[in-house]
């Protein structure tokens, strides 16, 4: 049986809730998630691509998160409250971020994802992500994995998708990749590759799980922290724009989910749910919740695959 992984967008939380749902996948289906045909890393779940392509175990990543590191783990050299920066952006550039970008978008709106377009009127960021390359190059054995490993980013000139790691993609080091789809428009400086700027891929696709359609696997497991599996009620009407982003985000999964399950793969989604939520909060860049997200998706994200299990049998 040929598998395949998808890791989407989701900040600093995003990530951790990630760690916490691959633990429940491993732990309900009886898997090693390093033991995948290829794997797909979008921003956030490119750093957690990178670490399982190099053969990271996903134990060793959770005593990182709780800080419990055994001597024989694999070094992870980061600080998961320091190394993203602060819960808040530092104060970008002055002016447009991409005007060629804007300048194609206004002429061929319609093939351009809203959050695409965003990205153009978005003044470039001034954060930096050093400690992402950094940690990055400390795991990696070579400059690319020998496992099929796909790094999504996004040409910061023409808003079109990039996929290194696929036949075809221009050659990049590992940690060159990631830290490109790391690169939170307004937030993060855009990352030079061969003489091209990039940005997040999340600004393309949350997920990028449309890329697996008619690709000849069997199944596909996809955890999307930027998604809803259901909805809180918040009362704050920052949370309230979270949300309502969040419903136009699940929608977009949803149908790249649908497309692959057409072509013949069989999908697994996992996406936070109303408890997950609560633990989140409004920012996903906040690492002050990490621990109580992580807490909180050991056990939602169990609960939810056995529940799935459940109606399959039944």
């Amino acid at each position: 049986m040929r598998r395949g992984l998808v890791l989407g967008a989701g900040g600093v939380l995003g990530f951790t809730w990630t760690v916490g749902a691959l633990h429940a996948l491993e732990q309900c289906l009886g898997m090693d998630v390093r033991d995948m045909d290829v794997i797909i890393g979008t921003s956030a779940g490119s750093i957690m691509a990178a670490m399982l392509a190099n053969g990271v175990s996903l134990d060793a990543v959770l005593r990182h998160q709780r800080g419990r590191a055994l001597p024989d783990d694999v070094e992870i050299d980061w600080n998961y409250d320091s190394d993203s920066g602060s819960a808040l952006p530092p104060l970008p550039m002055l002016g447009l971020g991409s005007p060629r970008l804007l300048l194609r978008v206004a002429r061929h709106p319609s093939r351009y994802p809203p959050f695409t377009a965003a990205t153009a009127l978005l003044p470039k960021g001034r954060g930096r992500l050093a400690p992402v390359t950094n940690m990055v190059e400390r795991i990696s054995h070579s400059p690319w994995p020998q496992r099929e490993t796909w790094i999504v980013a996004v040409d910061y000139t023409t808003g079109a998708r990039m996929v290194f790691g696929r036949n075809g993609s221009p050659d990049a080091r590992l940690s060159e990749a990631v830290t490109a789809s790391c690169a939170i428009p307004g937030w993060y400086a855009p990352v030079r590759i061969g003489g091209r700027l990039y940005v997040d891929g999340g600004t393309h696709s949350p997920t990028s799980l449309d890329l697996l359609a008619g690709g000849g696997l069997d199944e596909v497991f996809v955890l999307a922290p930027m998604a809803a599996s259901g909805y809180d009620k918040p009362w704050s009407f920052v949370s309230q724009v979270e949300r309502s982003i969040r419903r136009t985000v699940s929608r977009r999964v949803q149908r790249e989910a649908e497309r692959v399950t057409r072509s013949g793969t069989a999908v697994t989604l996992l996406a936070p749910g109303p408890e997950d939520l609560r633990a989140i909060g409004a920012n996903m860049m906040d690492h002050r919740r990490r621990r109580a997200v992580l807490r909180t998706s050991l056990l939602t994200s169990s609960d939810a695959l056995r529940a799935r299990r459940s109606d399959l049998s039944a």
